[in-house]
């Protein structure tokens, strides 16, 4: 991620993960987990970018970039990422939803720093 939190992302296509997700209370390891998972990411074959937000609520929305659905089978299929979607299941996530998208157009509009 850059420091504004949006994905440095190449021209389309490319496709995109969209974790939506519902945390049960507590963080029981989550945040560390959810920060290995982000590095890991990075050094997955394809992977293009991440962008993540949660709210106050426990609602939030992960969106991972990937050059091809090749290389999204790859990173699912991944051990240690595997181990950390286990633990999603049985302890962090209430509920959440996986949907993976062709991103075949996108636009951006940024302002300069005040200053």
């Amino acid at each position: 991620m850059s420091a504004t939190g949006f994905a440095q992302l190449p021209e389309p296509p490319y496709y995109a993960v969209i974790f939506s997700s519902q945390r049960t209370p507590g963080d029981n390891g989550y945040d560390e987990m959810a920060d290995r998972m982000v590095d890991l990411a990075h050094t997955q074959p394809g992977f293009l970018g991440i962008e993540s937000t949660r709210g106050e609520d426990g609602f939030g929305i992960t969106v991972a970039y990937f050059d091809s659905t090749e290389n999204i089978a790859k990173w699912k299929a991944n051990a240690e990422h595997r181990q950390a979607q286990a633990m999603g299941h049985r302890m962090w996530y209430q509920h959440f939803e996986l949907r993976i998208a062709k991103v075949e157009r996108a636009y951006g509009m940024g302002r300069p720093a005040a200053g």
